[in-house]
């Protein structure tokens, strides 16, 4: 039985992005990489969901060193 292929968290980043910014499209980047579209789609959405907390926390960050400074 074939052991299932683990993809690091910058590797899909970087897959996403090169979708996202129309650097490649999706049929390409899923031959490139040997990935099925249905897994690429998923990895899509879970950026687009997970993104913006990247940016929220920043905010917080920003708002506890003002609090800080003062």
């Amino acid at each position: 039985m074939a052991k299932r292929r683990q993809f690091t968290a910058e590797f899909k980043v970087q897959v996403v992005l090169e979708w996202l910014s129309g650097v490649k499209a999706m049929a390409e980047l899923c031959r490139e990489h040997q990935i099925k579209p249905p897994l690429l789609s998923n990895w899509k959405q879970t950026w687009l969901t997970y993104a913006p907390r990247v940016f929220a926390r920043e905010e917080a960050q920003a708002a506890e060193q003002e609090r800080i400074a003062e």
